[in-house]
Order: C-alpha cells, then sequence, then structure tokens
C-alpha cells in the first residue's frame, strides 16, 4: 500500500531498500520527457524498461506517468507557441514566460496537445500489456492557466457556446455599469477585474480548458488501454480547477497531501482538522469511493518557509490518518533525495547516504510492515450521515466579489469550522458540490454558500419537507450563477425554507465583537453567550423561530440564529461567524444529540485532539483512533475490540502516546 517515485540511479541498491521498506508499488515517468524524447521525433524509452523489468521481477505494482508536466528545452525552443502567456499585472498585456520551471505549457495549443497524444501512445503501445502496469498517472498537479492569443479565442468561443449571443452576456455580466457593454466578441479579453462576472467565467474556462486538455492527453490511453485506470494528483482544496468537474474524468482520485505539524502559525490538531477536512474531500469526489494518497512525505518538505523534522511518530500518525478518511495507500514524494535540482532537500524514503539505519527510512519501513495488517481496511467505505456543501464555482464568485469584507471572504475557513465540530467527535462528513442530490443525509450544512445552483433551493425544500435538517450560514444565497444578486430578498430562493430575510449586514473589523446570546428555553438545549466577530448578518423573522439574539450594538436583541419548522424537518440560520470554534461547537454539538448521529466510537469519550474515524465494508467496521497532540492521553473503552495494528485487545483504559493511532475492529 506504500508507493514512491523513482529515478533511474542506483536502482539496483533502491529496489533492494523498497523490498526492506514493503514497498508494493512506484510511480515512475513524472517530468520525464527530456529523457524519453532527448530530440524530436528520438525516443528512449531504456530507463523505463530497466524499471518494468526490476518492477516485474519483484512483484511491483507501476503507475506510470505521462511527462507533460514539464516540457523539453528544445520543444519550446523550436515552438515558442506552447509556453504560456500571463499578464505581469493588472490592466497589463500578456507576456510569453520564459522557458523555465515546470507546468508551463499552453493548454490550448495544438502543437503540444499534438506533441502530448504522440508520446502518451507510444507509452501505451509500449508497455499497456506489461504486467507491471497497473495504472496510468497523467501529468502532474495540474494548475493555472494562460492568456495567449490561442487562449484568448478559446474564451471567446467558450462563451459563445454558453451565452448564445452578446445580449445574454451583457446581461448576465451586467456590463452597462462603468460602460462596458460588449458590441462584438473580439471586444472581450480575459483580464478585467471590475466584472465580477467575467472573472468568475474566466475560472470556470481555465478549470475546463485544463480538463479539456488533460482529456485530450488521456484519449490515447483510453484508446490503447481501456483496462488500464487514469489518475491525477489533485491538490486538495487549490481554488483554480474544480475537482467535482474534474473527477468524472478520472477513474481514481488521488491527491498530494503535505502536512506541517509544526503547532506554528496553527497548532497541530488544527492542522489536523484541515488536512482531514481535505481527504473527506478528495473521498467525497467519487461519491464515496476510496482515494489515493498519492504524495507524502516521510520528512519535512523544502519548499515551506520552515522546514521542521517529523517528530517520531507523526509521519506514522499523518499517514494512518488519510487511511482513516478513505485512502486505499500512504506514498510518497520521493523515493530517493536528488543530488541537485529544486527538490534536493525535500523529505524521501532514502537520504543522499542511502542508508538503512536512517530514521526516516526505519519509520518508513515500520510502516510499511503495519499496512500489510489492514488488508480488510481496503475499499471500506465511510458511513457519512452528515454533508457540507462546499462548491468550487461558489468559492471563486464570492472571491472575485468587490466586497463586502476581506475578513469574512474565506469560504474554507468557514466550512472548516462547521466541519471541525463533527471531526472531534468522530461523526463521518461527507462534501457536496452544489448541484448534488441531498437524499440519504441526516444534517446538511450549507457554509457561506454564496452562489445558488438553479434548483438548489428546491432540492432543499424537498429535503427538509422529509424530515431533514438543513443549515445555512450568513453570506448564503446572495447571487445566481453569473453574480446576479437576487432580487427577492436575500437569502434568495432559500428564504422561504429559512423563514427569514437578510435586512443588512455587519461586517467588523478584525479586532471587533459582538454576543451571540442563546434564548431561556432555546431548542435543542442551547444556552450561553458566545462571541461574534467579522460578520453579524442582520435578519427578520418571517416564519423562523428566534433561538439567540445580539447582545451589542443597534440591532442587539435581534435574530442572530433561527429556526424554522418546515414540512417533517427544520431549517436553522446561522447569522453570525463566532470569534471562535465555541459558537459552532455548541450548536452542532447539540444538533449531533437531537439527532443521535452515530459517532464512530460511542462508548470512549474522546479527550481533545484524539479523533475517531470509521470505515466499513459489508462485513466488518473498522475505527481508526489517532492522537494529534505532543502528548500522551488516557482513553477509557467499555467494549473489547482487537487493534489490527497489533493483534492484541484493547479494553478498559488505555493509554495512547503522542502521535498514537489504534484501528479497532469492531
Amino acid at each position: 500500500m506504500s508507493i514512491v517515485r523513482c529515478g533511474p540511479e542506483n536502482l539496483g541498491h533502491d529496489f533492494h531498500q523498497i523490498k526492506l521498506a514493503g514497498i508494493n508499488s512506484a510511480s515512475i515517468g513524472i517530468f520525464s520527457w527530456s529523457a524519453l524524447e532527448p530530440e524530436e521525433g528520438v525516443f528512449d524509452f531504456g530507463f523505463v524498461d530497466d524499471i518494468m523489468a526490476r518492477a516485474k521481477r519483484a512483484k511491483m505494482a507501476i503507475i506510470l506517468a505521462t511527462p507533460s508536466g514539464a516540457k523539453p528545452n528544445w520543444m519550446a525552443q523550436k515552438y515558442p507557441e506552447i509556453r504560456r502567456m500571463h499578464s505581469p499585472g493588472r490592466n497589463v498585456a500578456p507576456l510569453r514566460e520564459e522557458q523555465c520551471g515546470r507546468h508551463n505549457h499552453c493548454p490550448t495549443s495544438p502543437v503540444y496537445r499534438e506533441k502530448c497524444q504522440i508520446i502518451n501512445a507510444k507509452l501505451a503501445e509500449r508497455y499497456g500489456g506489461h504486467p507491471a502496469l497497473a495504472m496510468w498517472h497523467v501529468s502532474n498537479e495540474y494548475g493555472a492557466g494562460c492568456e495567449c492569443p490561442l487562449c484568448q479565442a478559446a474564451f471567446r468561443q467558450w462563451l459563445e457556446k454558453k451565452y448564445g449571443g452578446l445580449k445574454a452576456l451583457n446581461e448576465a455580466w451586467w456590463t452597462g455599469f462603468w460602460a462596458h457593454r460588449f458590441t462584438d466578441w473580439s471586444q472581450i479579453g480575459m483580464t478585467d477585474g471590475s466584472l465580477p462576472a467575467m472573472v468568475v467565467d474566466r475560472r470556470r474556462f481555465d478549470s475546463d480548458q485544463m480538463l479539456d486538455f488533460f482529456r485530450a492527453e488521456s484519449a490515447p490511453l483510453r484508446a490503447i488501454t481501456p483496462d488500464v485506470p487514469i489518475t491525477v494528483n489533485m491538490m486538495g482544496t487549490y481554488l483554480p480547477l474544480d475537482y467535482w468537474r474534474w473527477a468524472k474524468h478520472v477513474d481514481v482520485v488521488s491527491w498530494d497531501a503535505y502536512p506541517a505539524y509544526h503547532d506554528r502559525p496553527e497548532t497541530a490538531v488544527t492542522t489536523a482538522g484541515r488536512f482531514s477536512f481535505a481527504h473527506d474531500l478528495n473521498r467525497s469526489l467519487k461519491g464515496g469511493k476510496p482515494f489515493l494518497l498519492m504524495e507524502s512525505s516521510p520528512g519535512p518538505t523544502n519548499w515551506m518557509q520552515i522546514n521542521r523534522l517529523l517528530r517520531p511518530g507523526q509521519h506514522r500518525m499523518k499517514s494512518l490518518q488519510a487511511v482513516a478518511h478513505g485512502s486505499d495507500g500512504v506514498c510518497y514524494f520521493q523515493l530517493r533525495k536528488g543530488r541537485g535540482g529544486c527538490e534536493k532537500f525535500h523529505g524521501a524514503v532514502i537520504d543522499h547516504v542511502g542508508s538503512e539505519d536512517d530514521r526516516m527510512f526505519r519509520e518508513v519501513a515500520a510502516l510499511g510492515r503495519e499496512l500489510k495488517r489492514l488488508g480488510p481496511v481496503l475499499g471500506a467505505r465511510t458511513p457519512a450521515k452528515v454533508a457540507i456543501v462546499f462548491d468550487w464555482e461558489s468559492r471563486w464568485m464570492l472571491n472575485a466579489a468587490n466586497g463586502p469584507s476581506a475578513f469574512a471572504k474565506d469560504t474554507d475557513a468557514a466550512a472548516l469550522g462547521h466541519y471541525r465540530a463533527y471531526w472531534k467527535r468522530g461523526i463521518p462528513v461527507d462534501l457536496l458540490n452544489g448541484d448534488a442530490k441531498l437524499d440519504g443525509y441526516d444534517v446538511v450544512i450549507a457554509p457561506q454558500l454564496y452562489m445558488l445552483r438553479e434548483g438548489f433551493a428546491a432540492r432543499v425544500e424537498r429535503f427538509v419537507e422529509k424530515g431533514g435538517t438543513f443549515v445555512a450560514t450568513y453570506l448564503t444565497g446572495i447571487a445566481n450563477e453569473t453574480d446576479l444578486v437576487f432580487s427577492g430578498g436575500l437569502p434568495g430562493p432559500l428564504r422561504n425554507v429559512l423563514g427569514i430575510r437578510s435586512m443588512e449586514t455587519d461586517y467588523l473589523y478584525d479586532d471587533e465583537r459582538n454576543e451571540v446570546v442563546m434564548r431561556p428555553g432555546a431548542p435543542m438545549a442551547l444556552a450561553g453567550v458566545y462571541p461574534a466577530a467579522y460578520v453579524c448578518d442582520v435578519v427578520r423573522a418571517e416564519t423562523a423561530e428566534v433561538v439567540a439574539t445580539y447582545g451589542r450594538d443597534f440591532y442587539a436583541g435581534g435574530p442572530a440564529i433561527t429556526v424554522n419548522h418546515f414540512g417533517k424537518g427544520e431549517a436553522w440560520y446561522v447569522a453570525a461567524a463566532g470569534a471562535d470554534d465555541g459558537l459552532l461547537d455548541a450548536f452542532h454539538g447539540a444538533l449531533a444529540r437531537a439527532r443521535k448521529l452515530k459517532r464512530a466510537l460511542p462508548d470512549c469519550d474522546l479527550p481533545a485532539g484524539v479523533t475517531a474515524q470509521v470505515r466499513q465494508t459489508k462485513t466488518g467496521r473498522f475505527i481508526f483512533v489517532i492522537n494529534f497532540n505532543n502528548d500522551p492521553v488516557v482513553l477509557a473503552f467499555k467494549k473489547t475490540r482487537r487493534d489490527l495494528l497489533t493483534g492484541r485487545a484493547v479494553s478498559g483504559r488505555k493509554t495512547l502516546p503522542a502521535y498514537g493511532a489504534l484501528v479497532l475492529e469492531d
């Protein structure tokens, strides 16, 4: 279940250490174009042949990458149009990039697409029937966009296909403001930040165009090796690419995770929550199917400002964390540290010396032995009854808006606040796109869902009518899919189910606070006073019941939390942002009790910084208990279970060391 990337040097020694570490697969060929095709039309697959032959003898699986993430110098020189163009500043004409770095190609270029298809076809023809080939790894960490004439023309074609004509585009973009009305498609550029709807459509186009490039690059692989699955390594919540759309075109979701458990600027527990959210997002991209942790490091990275060593046990902790949230493998960049280049100081399974007694190598080998014991977990799903709506396009739209407040635009942080309340309790959570079905969940949460897709409100109403619980927050239901603010009162089409109207919104300075005061006798036994920060939505309760009120300012006494009983269910509105986790923790803790949401480990009270996550198959249930604290904790189990990692029974009082973990078979 452990995976690495290999280089061509020291192969005999490296394969010996691969065996010692219990590594059973390798990803090879990333950024290898200059070796595979050293000059145009001249191909050399010798080093790949060697690795594939060694892998076959070692009974290892190979995930073979295509090389498009870094184009060779000869190609950039001969075909300069394949180099990206970018504007160096607002309202500045785009410039052609020099040949440097990586991920530096134009996704629209017919020349580059053709070159990619040629070399990918040769790889598929040569290795398609090889017994070591397990999966294709297409390119690497796609990202960014291009503003060359080819991409500008493609953007205009994309817009024409979407809107049909300039009249519809002008209306959707509200171009009459500042006299931006377009009368010819050629007038539309790509860099005007004063048109928020254009910025969002540019984001959509960039993501779609890179996806189209990926599909074009994958076409020879699909045609020649239709039974070999395809993946591309994603990057968590990476804003430029809409991974909901991308996930439809890959067979296996994979992503690269590099949590830095440094305790600065955030605590290790906060880091754990953030990366658990990203793991759950990747698990959710294909409807709950297991994903693959394609890249991680057993040691420090080299690209953070401060690259601290992982403390003993942290590598194991973060690796089991990924498996706990749905990964069917633990994968590394890189196998051996290079002697030169940008990542020569990046953590690796094998150090420059190549010693077997290196601490990182010993920890990787120990993890490899443990992962073999987790065979029953392979393919297991996560039984989530809570879902958070996390819509890429809504994130783009709020991010592109001129206002309303710099402190209130971090949708990721808002979603994490709700997520952590369930994560810390060991209650599984799915992530959903804004067009997803809501059936099958008990609780659906929409934090800062600025943009509402057509039909979303109707789905929410049906969900609540049937008995579901819906939770929305400030900055939800503001605009439609072209960033036009709803004219029937906010939160737009959700106003009916929520039973409130947002009248105006107060945005606070970073050091300002208000209060959310629970009313006496509030539903779910909610009680207490909680600090509010950044956003205080001033609302009017129409059919909703007021659960909490503001404690300060001219709107003191006005609704801060409401609940609307709608059919068999209820819809909550949280109008204020908490200054810390206190408000959302109290609210969702009460909601979890009221809805009787099942915890992964119901017979054990989890100390702060300890989580329990569950995966299950038709025949088994597996509970991952992980201590993210820097100190040991004592757990008290009422039920006896077997720890798959040790084979021992666990019951009663159990000390879990710092960064320790259990995998309990239930």
